[in-house]
């Protein structure tokens, strides 16, 4: 399974070497661009740039019509499908974005709430199920989100809705290569016929969190039956402790949780839309899992999952399998994160739309490096560094961290981290991504000077 490439030069080529841009100039200038924003993600893009004529020619790249979100961001997407191996996981969800009301950008359309304006990412992230390392991006949309209408719940199976970006996005990531398994993770937002028919359709497989706990299903005796009592009825197949962080809302705790699982028939809606008329499905079977925390401590919401899945559930163990699936779905929270805190998309000073669309697909790609950079220490900790990282930064970091042993990636890292700020005490835990890319600001700065002296000096 391949992981992240540290060398920016190599990152930059690999990902965005064969985007199609109409021209050869642009693509070279594309990579250009992309590994000028690797080495600084939260810069502007004057800062990226540094000098006036690398400034120009950014700005020009993401002004021509053929520089687009998708021809940025698909050989990315494109390069990841080729990677899948065995049992992969796509955790999919999407991302708004918020530019400033009082901004005036062209083209920008206004947001669902009224009190900005943006558009939206729905993305499609491919995890390795065993490590839980990030492949990269499999897929994704970009669009805008229209008001609703007020109409009947017929006329609105009619119209075009925004969930149905759940299915096209389904279908361009498209079925599993030979010999491996796609597996999709979702949340409560694609708790719906329609998603689970497009999954059917491209022979994958799913976890999607219930939502709609009251709907009703077929039991195995073939009685009608509704979700929340299904399960009422089940008993426990087993228990596991969780680590819970805290929060403002709930104090950081060892929640203990209970598993029990049902057999259900899912059936097809009774107003159904064109979609559902064409595919033809009557019914799903599937297997719908309880998560339930048990004595929570006073004044805190226990924790609960319900989840479905078509993944065969014959064990505890294989219940809790999926279960660790769906764990895995914060890690597209972190990407997010990643887009809007790491690369600040969201504060870029372009004044049109499309600027900020292609913008957005080099962003996108950009995320999921720092995401990776955070990760591969502790899907691999114990790999020797000189296996990935490159020599020259093996020794510059020595220099700079006055001579620490650096013989993993997890002492790689952590020394990269410390570089960028992290204390590195016995309690303050893994360094996260922030620090790490800061860390790295500082190795690639130091490095560039060296080889600027070297170059003059001998």
């Amino acid at each position: 399974m391949a992981i992240c490439e540290l060398d920016v030069h190599q990152w930059a080529e690999l990902n965005f070497g064969t985007c199609d841009l109409g021209d050869a100039r642009r693509t070279r200038r594309a990579v250009k661009v992309a590994r000028l924003m690797a080495e600084h993600p939260d810069g502007s893009t004057p800062a990226q740039c540094e000098r006036w004529a690398d400034l120009k020619a950014a700005y020009r790249l993401f002004d021509c019509d053929e520089v687009t979100f998708t021809t940025l961001a698909e050989p990315h997407w494109q390069q990841t499908r080729k990677q899948a191996r065995r049992t992969v996981l796509l955790i999919g969800d999407t991302m708004s974005t918020h530019f400033e009301f009082r901004r005036q950008i062209e083209g920008m359309k206004q947001a669902r709430n009224g009190s900005a304006r943006g558009f939206v990412l729905h993305n499609s992230m491919m995890v390795c199920a065993a490590s839980g390392e990030i492949i990269g991006l499999a897929g994704q949309e970009l669009f805008y989100r229209q008001p609703a209408p007020k109409q009947t719940s017929f006329q609105r199976k009619k119209r075009e809705r925004e969930s149905e970006v759940w299915g096209r996005v389904i279908d361009l990531v498209g079925p599993p290569p030979e010999q491996t398994r796609y597996v999709h993770v979702f949340d409560r937002g694609a708790d719906n016929f329609e998603v689970f028919c497009h999954l059917v359709e491209q022979r994958s497989d799913w976890v999607i969190r219930a939502a709609q706990m009251h709907r009703a299903v077929t039991d195995p005796d073939g009685q009608r039956v509704r979700v929340n009592d299904l399960l009422a009825q089940q008993p426990v197949w087993g228990t596991y402790e969780l680590e819970v962080r805290g929060s403002f809302r709930s104090p950081q705790r060892t929640a203990r949780l209970e598993v029990c699982v049902a057999e259900a028939i899912l059936p097809r809606p009774k107003r159904m839309t064109p979609y559902l008329k064409q595919v033809g499905l009557e019914e799903i079977r599937q297997s719908v899992i309880e998560v339930r925390e048990i004595d929570a401590p006073a004044g805190v919401d226990p924790l609960r999952w319900v989840l479905w899945t078509s993944l065969p559930v014959h064990s505890f163990a294989a219940a809790w399998r999926v279960v660790e699936y769906y764990e895995r779905r914060w890690l597209i929270e972190e990407f997010h994160k990643a887009i809007k805190t790491g690369c600040r998309l969201e504060s870029r000073q372009y004044l049109k739309s499309q600027r900020l669309e292609a913008l957005a697909g080099m962003m996108s790609v950009l995320g999921v490096r720092l995401v990776q950079m955070k990760m591969l220490a502790r899907s691999q900790p114990d790999r020797p560094a000189g296996q990935v990282v490159p020599k020259v930064w093996l020794e510059m970091l020595r220099v700079l961290r006055k001579g620490p042993k650096i013989d993993t990636l997890r002492e790689f890292f952590r020394q990269l981290a410390g570089l960028g700020g992290h204390l590195l005490r016995t309690g303050d835990g893994e360094p996260g991504w922030l620090t790490i890319w800061r860390g790295l600001d500082k190795l690639l700065l130091a490095i560039r000077g060296y080889e600027a002296m070297r170059k003059r000096y001998g």
